[in-house]
């Protein structure tokens, strides 16, 4: 019975919280506000899982889902940032990041992908970056999915196990638990370092996937401060901010 009850309960506040996206969606459209989702976390921390749960009621036409791939020969020639900038919102529009420019922060680095001296410019040009965006109205909201090496162990192996599965699989995967040290030490200069007035970061704990979501739609809806919406505020416990990280995240 109770976990039937933690269900129904689940399903009750995902459905009230959705429905306050789309009357939130429908207010961006109305004032042509443009919205920038950022997700960014350690593999399997359930960004594909929160991002369903927003987009599924979301309007198809002002909507977009970008996951970029491998960059090509000539987009590494390129400025940094100049292949992400096409995929940024137009009035009315909400784009949501799947992964974005802090590979350059994260993976790049850990696995040697560029230069120290890339990662030193990047840590130093984002908050710049993200600056002009904000200034030009471009609403930036940040997220940091994190959970714990147990929990991601686990997820990892029910990934391999799973044939519908198939293509969460990467070749990546295995160095998420070899290199968790790096990364945390990566993840940690990242949020420091790049977390600003016009773009803060917010880190949400992910070990329980439902709460996890409920809690970041609460926090997306509340960020984007559509008038007269009534938002439940999220679970410190699970969403805080970049400045608590350092003595709440796992190591």
């Amino acid at each position: 019975m109770g976990k039937k009850s933690d269900k129904k309960a689940y399903d009750r506040d995902l459905e009230a919280l959705q429905i306050e996206w789309v009357n939130t969606q429908a207010w961006t459209i109305e004032t042509g506000l443009r919205t920038l989702i950022v997700f960014e976390g350690r593999d399997t921390a359930g960004k594909d899982g929160a991002i369903k749960r927003i987009t599924e009621v979301a309007a198809p036409r002002q909507t977009r889902v970008v996951a970029l791939p491998k960059p090509s020969d000539r987009e590494q020639s390129q400025w940094y940032f100049q292949r992400y900038a096409p995929h940024l919102p137009a009035a009315g529009e909400t784009v949501i990041l799947n992964r974005s420019w802090y590979n350059r922060a994260g993976v790049e680095p850990v696995m040697g992908f560029c230069t120290p001296e890339q990662h030193e410019a990047f840590l130093k040009d984002a908050p710049v970056f993200e600056r002009l965006l904000a200034d030009d109205g471009i609403k930036i909201i940040k997220l940091w999915l994190d959970i714990s090496r147990e929990e991601q162990a686990a997820r990892l192996e029910a990934r391999r196990e799973d044939p519908l599965k198939k293509f969460k699989i990467s070749p990546l995967d295995g160095e998420a638990q070899k290199r968790w040290d790096a990364y945390s030490a990566a993840r940690d200069r990242m949020l420091a370092e790049t977390d600003h007035p016009a773009a803060p970061w917010t880190v949400v704990a992910t070990d329980d996937k439902k709460t996890a979501r409920i809690n970041i739609l609460r926090h997306v809806l509340r960020a984007m401060g559509r008038p007269g919406a009534r938002v439940e505020a999220p679970n410190v416990d699970v969403v805080f901010p970049s400045a608590d990280s350092l003595a709440r995240l796992a190591t």
